[in-house]
C-alpha cells in the first residue's frame, strides 16, 4: 500500500507523544537520539549531517521518499535489519500518512 495524504495536525499530534523524543523538523534543528529530519525527503538513508549512523542506515542506500518513509515506519527494524532505531513502528496506515503529512509540511529543504 503506497502513501497517500493524511491529516497534518494529527501527524502532528503522533510526531509530538512518540517521535519528538528522538528527532526534531526544524531547519538547522538538533540531532536527539535520532537525527534531525529537516530536509529528509530526497535524502538517501545515513546521510544526515552530523549525526552517527548505523552501518547498516548507511549501507541501505534508501531514498527517503513518501512511499519508503510509509514502508520503513510501519516496522524500521525489519526496514533496514541493524538500525539502531528502537521504536516499533506506527501499525496502521492511517498513523503513517498523517506522521508523513506532517513531515512533509516541515521537513523540506526549500520551506
Amino acid at each position: 500500500m503506497p502513501y497517500k495524504e493524511g491529516d497534518s495536525k494529527n501527524g502532528a499530534k503522533l510526531f509530538k507523544t512518540r517521535c519528538a523524543q528522538c528527532h526534531t523538523v526544524e531547519k538547522a534543528g538538533a540531532n536527539k537520539v535520532g537525527p534531525n529530519l529537516h530536509g529528509i525527503f530526497g535524502r538517501s538513508s545515513g546521510k544526515g549531517k552530523g549525526f552517527s549512523y548505523t552501518d547498516a542506515n548507511i549501507n541501505a542506500n534508501i531514498t527517503w521518499t513518501e512511499d519508503t518513509l510509509f514502508d520503513y515506519l510501519e516496522n524500521p527494524k525489519k526496514y533496514i535489519p541493524g538500525t539502531k532505531m528502537a521504536f516499533a513502528g506506527f501499525k496502521k496506515a492511517k498513523e503513517r500518512n498523517d506522521v508523513i503529512t506532517y513531515l512533509k509540511e516541515n521537513c523540506k529543504e526549500n520551506c
